[in-house]
């Protein structure tokens, strides 16, 4: 059943007048790209040449993006590293205008991998 046109209008002029609480884990996700023009010698995977890198925001952070996008204002709860990437992290939230009020770092760190 398809949703009708007045349906969607009901919710959409709701955009912009919300608060969400978001509580989750606050990730960054970083992306390399690059070329690979051999296989390692020591190990069958392939060397891969950089050419660039995007970091964005991830998990719960990249919720509050979102929320912020439909103009809403995100509440961002959650815990995060003291490392290079919580720097990145927290100066990409205060880039969107997304409060960082709520967060707390801790020691532990988890990093993974592919």
């Amino acid at each position: 059943m398809p949703i009708k046109i007045d349906r969607i209008d009901k919710i959409t002029s709701n955009f912009g007048k919300a608060r969400v609480l978001i509580l989750g884990d606050i990730m960054l996700d970083e992306y390399l790209y690059g070329s690979v023009s051999r296989i390692s010698p020591e190990a069958p995977v392939p060397v891969v040449e950089i050419n660039s890198e995007q970091i964005r925001l991830g998990g719960a952070a990249n919720v509050a993006n979102n929320i912020r996008s439909l103009g809403d204002e995100p509440v961002l709860i959650g815990v995060m590293g003291e490392d290079d990437a919580s720097v990145k992290l927290v100066q990409l939230l205060k880039d969107k205008g997304i409060s960082r009020d709520y967060l707390r770092h801790t020691f532990s760190v988890t990093k993974k991998s592919p």
